[in-house]
């Protein structure tokens, strides 16, 4: 079966699993796991930070950003498909009593032009306008990259209006590879970014969180708080570190790998790239509705051996990774033309 469903479906490899075992560990909670101490002065210097906070998951880096930001009863602004919105489990509401104000974007991505009116007036009725949230790649917006000189607007509008401003980076490795621009000059422009181990760098589980080392020390009480404090974990800690030396380069293979499944569903009539360039390593397609329903062509391509994501109702999503070669991805690409030509061949099963 070739799984293109996402990255997070990457298992560690015998080279990682071998860091794991040897990880030398301690209570992290007391601060004393020397692996995590490392991964976390890592990431700092990688994004130009002052110090960094390793978490269990993406979704708790984002939220634990959030709270340690604002206070309740705050705004945050973001586009309208942002991760923190619209996957995190209404996360900045429950977590942090933080609204979100939404903008639509161009596949992710705003304009600082769109956020010259979206600041409320200092007015005991509204909410405090309180923080900017950026992702980058956007997941949404087909794995884009965000370009630089809209978020140096963007930052530079927000500072100069006292908001912070806190990044989505999942996938900032990805865009690290894309465009050439080094971490610490995605990190210059954002007050704390968030960045994952586990999708494309293929760690088993883990996310980090950095920023200035006052906000940093509110973040560990935040995730203690938030249930993500860990004792030896170290060990997992050791296989981010042994992603972060092996596997961000590599990323490029998986860039090049989304061209051809990216190529596959241009040449299948009834499947539409969107948006209709494929960035890094994701892969975004809809599906005519002659042809079905997009549970329905990702049914008929798993009984082929193929495994995509649904979605929406017309909407699937390839995502190449480290667990996918190319060869595979070209067996993929194949399989895509072969058995997504006709609505009629998918809704009869064959």
């Amino acid at each position: 079966m070739i799984d293109l469903r996402s990255d997070t479906a990457t298992r560690p490899t015998p080279g990682m699993r071998a860091a794991m075992a040897s990880a030398e560990v301690g209570d992290d909670v007391l601060g004393e796991d020397p692996t995590i101490n490392a991964l976390q002065e890592r990431v700092a210097d990688y994004l130009g930070m002052e110090a960094a906070l390793f978490v269990p998951s993406g979704t708790m880096s984002n939220q634990i950003g959030i709270r340690a930001h604002t206070q309740p009863g705050d705004e945050l602004l973001c586009e309208s498909t942002n991760h923190i919105y619209v996957w995190e489990a209404g996360g900045p509401a429950a977590l942090s009593g933080v609204t979100c104000r939404t903008i639509e974007g161009d596949y992710g991505v705003l304009d600082v032009t769109q956020l010259d009116d979206k600041i409320r007036p200092l007015n005991d009725h509204y909410v405090r306008t309180r923080i900017v949230c950026l992702e980058n790649t956007h997941n949404r917006g087909g794995g884009r990259v965000y370009p630089i000189e809209k978020i140096q607007a963007i930052s530079e509008w927000a500072h100069a209006n006292g908001l912070t401003m806190h990044l989505d980076g999942a996938r900032l490795w990805n865009a690290v590879v894309a465009s050439g621009i080094s971490g610490r000059e995605w990190g210059k422009q954002f007050d704390s970014i968030s960045v994952c181990f586990s999708k494309g760098l293929g760690a088993p589980v883990g996310s980090a969180l950095a920023g200035t080392k006052e906000f940093i020390e509110k973040s560990k009480r935040i995730r203690k708080l938030f249930g993500g404090g860990m004792r030896q974990g170290g060990i997992i800690a050791a296989a981010a570190l042994y992603a972060m030396d092996n596997h961000i380069e590599r990323l490029a293979e998986d860039h090049a790998n989304a061209q051809i499944i990216a190529e596959a569903v241009t040449d299948t009539p009834g499947l539409r790239l969107d948006p209709g360039v494929v960035e890094t390593n994701l892969v975004w397609f809809e599906v005519d509705r002659e042809l079905g329903t997009a549970k329905e062509v990702s049914a008929h391509l798993r009984e082929k051996g193929v495994l995509v994501s649904s979605t929406g109702p017309h909407v699937l999503r390839a995502c190449t990774h480290l667990d996918v070669s190319k060869a595979q991805c070209l067996q993929a690409a194949e399989l895509i033309r072969k058995h997504v030509g006709t609505g009629a061949a998918i809704k009869s099963g064959r």
